[in-house]
């Protein structure tokens, strides 16, 4: 996700109002019944079994493109070991005349991630066929993530103090390397400036929602899983509190160490654009050479404008604007393949800190991917769709294989665009839609007294104010009027997507094109299924209960908590 002045305020609010209390919801419920994210629904209620089950299949969706970005960042480890880095500088053409015509005409990092590693096609229904460089490198990632979940998060022992703490690392370095590049404080200030139009657009507010949900990965399942482990009078309150203001303020640090980089890359290209324009003018008016700078440009353009305006108008001179330039910026895997990538050239020794930056992103995403496999594991023994003789070596080693071979389609030639397919739907609205089926489970068919008094018996006080009001109103309230105004605005737009086209007329910028037809129906697919499940499970349950005998194995699904007990 990019951060904007208008992303950051939406972001950090609905931290507060949705981030915080559905994260204690997930601790404590998960703490409490001692299930997964299955198991406790199916516990609350058995109609309430499709949320358990629109959680594992949002890991699964999430988790197979995921990974491939894994795959990516192995591939630009691999070539870290080269000294200039290769995306350092332009190729030299197949004549050796000059420099290969699409990197000249964008940047080497543009040309590196477009054309070397993903060999990118100009639309998502030219597949390109599979690159087999990325193959390997997907296959590699699936393999290291199905060892490390056999050996066990626990094994890790003293690497996750090396792995928490090299993210702040490498982000001070990038940080300080940033504020002595040109034009990186006009970053920070965009990035801190509000948009008022941005803040009254609907898509804004369901992206800041989804990353809020993304960040602490929410709704997922894996966080209730992992919380089933944790000692039942854990202060899963304090720990709710502590992990969000952490989150919040890497992501603050974050996005401001972005934006430093995203400033300098800004004022890069408006000085390029002044240039080319300060050279077109020297040439027509025959003015001598450092004539026009870029101090005065403006001044000698409206001159040049109020006394020879025809000629002006004809030379089409090129509209420069540092705030279009920032307004730009990078967006989702541009971010660390592209801007990244740029700032790690412009470093001393940048092999080095290459190497590390992209073992930093290898171990937080590998983190990540931990919570996702989990999420799909718990509930696939909870469901026994597989054998329950198996061990869960085997069920994680048959989810890892089955998303790898899907996960394919994402290192053709038009892979990146059915990342970004997967990235827009899959990890948004099926999202919100589970967390609000969530706290409305919680508060209104468990029970908010009851769930007060479990609580109560774990922490040893009961929920106060801000939880009470944000857990029975606030919250669920926020997550609908999202769902709803989002619908509304979007309901007749135009599908599009952004592209990499050589030929297309605003390149090196990357063009609109508009989805085809066939496309809906994936996106019903990855955003519609999901959401579907939760009352199609229901309904299958109603059916299931009313015309068939009732399971003997039912009592064993009662709840059995401090709050049975309460009077």
């Amino acid at each position: 996700m990019l951060f904007l002045g208008a992303f950051m305020i939406p972001f950090l609010l609905l931290l507060v109002l949705e981030g915080i209390p559905l994260l204690h919801l997930e601790f404590a419920v998960g703490q409490r019944l001692r299930k997964g994210s299955i198991g406790v629904w199916r516990s609350i209620s058995p109609y309430l079994t499709g949320v358990g089950v629109a959680s594992m299949l949002c890991s699964f969706v999430v988790g197979m493109y995921y990974n491939t970005i894994m795959a990516w960042v192995m591939w630009y480890f691999f070539n870290s070991f080269q000294d200039p880095l290769p995306w350092s500088k332009c190729p030299v053409n197949d004549n050796r005349t000059g420099l290969v015509s699409e990197c000249a005409r964008s940047s080497p990092v543009d040309y590196y991630w477009y054309r070397e590693t993903l060999n990118i096609s100009t639309r998502i229904d030219d597949s390109g066929g599979l690159q087999w460089w990325m193959v390997l490198c997907l296959i590699a990632a699936w393999v290291i993530l199905w060892v490390c979940c056999i050996r066990g998060i626990e094994t890790t022992g003293k690497a996750v103090y090396i792995t928490s703490t090299l993210p702040y690392v490498v982000l001070t370095i990038f940080l300080i390397r940033g504020l002595t590049l040109k034009g990186s404080v006009d970053g920070i200030i965009y990035l801190f400036t509000p948009d008022v139009d941005e803040l009254m657009n609907p898509s804004t507010w369901l992206d800041a929602g989804a990353q809020v949900l993304f960040s602490f990965s929410l709704a997922f399942g894996g966080l209730i899983s992992f919380s089933s482990y944790n000692p039942v009078h854990n202060h899963c309150e304090k720990d709710a509190v502590i992990i969000s203001i952490i989150n919040g303020l890497t992501s603050v640090y974050s996005a401001t160490v972005i934006y430093s980089i995203i400033g300098f890359r800004a004022t890069e290209k408006y000085d390029d654009c002044v240039a080319g324009n300060i050279l077109t003018l020297l040439n027509t008016f025959d003015l001598p050479e450092g004539n026009v700078t870029d101090t005065n440009y403006d001044e000698v353009l409206q001159n040049l404008n109020s006394t020879q305006p025809d000629i002006i108008q004809g030379l089409n001179l090129t509209s420069c604007s540092i705030q279009t330039f920032l307004s730009e910026g990078v967006e989702g895997t541009g971010l660390a393949f592209i801007v990244f990538t740029e700032a790690i050239t412009k470093m001393p020794i940048s092999p080095l800190w290459s190497v590390l930056f992209f073992v930093m992103l290898f171990c937080l995403g590998l983190s990540t991917m931990f919570g996702n496999i989990e999420g799909c594991v718990v509930p696939l023994q909870d469901l026994h769709i597989l054998p329950r003789t198996w061990p869960k070596e085997v069920f994680t080693g048959v989810t890892c294989l089955f998303s790898c071979l899907i996960a394919l389609i994402f290192v053709q030639s038009s892979g990146n665009y059915w990342l970004a397919l997967f990235d827009g739907f899959a990890a948004s609205i099926p999202l919100l839609v589970i967390a609000f089926c969530e706290i409305v489970a919680v508060v209104y068919v468990y029970g908010i007294d009851r769930f007060n008094k479990d609580l109560e018996f774990m922490v040893g006080h009961k929920p106060n104010i801000f939880w009470q009001a944000t857990w029975r109103v606030l919250s669920p309230l926020i997550l609908l009027v999202i769902l709803v105004f989002y619908f509304i605005t979007t309901v007749s737009k135009k599908l599009t997507y952004i592209v990499w086209d050589p030929e297309a007329p605003v390149f090196p910028t990357l063009a609109e094109a508009t989805y085809p037809d066939w496309i809906s129906g994936i996106i019903f697919i990855l955003a519609g299924i999901p959401c579907l499940a939760i009352p199609g499970v229901a309904l299958f349950m109603f059916i299931w209960k009313r015309f068939f005998k009732k399971d003997r194995n039912d009592k064993a699904e009662e709840l059995s908590t401090i709050s049975d007990k309460c009077p």
